[in-house]
């Protein structure tokens, strides 16, 4: 089965310093969950088994066994050239992601031509009750929708989100302090009126005071607003 093929070519490719290494970096995966496989090489695997007749059987196995697994399975739906057929799979995929590692780089390539298309399913994933659903749709508006298509009704959805997961809190800030680089006086605001709760407002200044696109003056002004 494909399944037994992928799991040896990724043991074939395995770095046990870099699982060591990789798993201090995702604390929630259990023992034995990761095998420690470079993402160059994965990315690679990707494309070369995106291509096999059997792909279908791989993707649509789930859970997977290993964290490896899964960014090869983020990796293979991020190359996908058909935006419906990327959405099924992905819809599929992302109730069973359990880290921020995968959930972070599963980024299809198909989503900037289809932005229109995209904002609905953002709108369900914000609503969802799973952690990683919640911060990848959370990513998604940090990655699309703070340029050209920027609209302020999309960091007041994201402000209004209140959670007790630690993967969510912090993507909401994360988001927050990227907007403040690329919308400044739009975003600003959201930290003045107290519009985050107090965790994800400071973690927002902290990341902000780090950015290299945030200038000095924002920098200092923004740690005025620390709660």
């Amino acid at each position: 089965m494909i399944t037994d093929e992928i799991q040896k070519e990724l043991f074939a490719k395995q770095d046990t310093a870099y699982r060591d290494f990789q798993a201090k970096l995702i604390p929630n995966l259990k023992d034995g969950a990761m095998i420690g496989v470079r993402t160059p090489e994965l990315r690679k695997m990707a494309k070369q088994f995106a291509k096999h007749e059997d792909i279908g059987t791989f993707l649509e196995t789930l859970p997977h066994t290993y964290f490896d697994e899964n960014q090869l399975h983020a990796f293979i739906i991020s190359e996908k050239k058909d935006f419906a057929q990327c959405m099924d799979g992905l819809n599929r995929f992302l109730p069973f992601i359990d880290n921020w590692a995968t959930c972070d780089q599963l980024s299809p390539k198909i989503f900037k031509k289809h932005r229109g298309e995209l904002l609905p399913y953002i709108n369900e994933w914000l609503v969802s009750d799973q952690t990683y659903v919640i911060r990848f749709g959370i990513g998604m508006l940090m990655e699309h929708f703070l340029d050209e298509d920027f609209d302020i009704r999309y960091p007041e959805t994201v402000a209004a989100i209140r959670s007790e997961e630690y993967y969510v809190n912090m993507m909401i800030a994360w988001y927050f302090a990227t907007a403040l680089a690329k919308q400044y006086e739009a975003v600003l605001p959201f930290l003045e009126r107290n519009r985050l709760d107090i965790w994800a407002h400071n973690k927002t200044i902290q990341k902000a005071a780090e950015s290299l696109r945030i200038t000095a003056e924002q920098k200092a002004y923004l740690k005025t607003l620390k709660r």
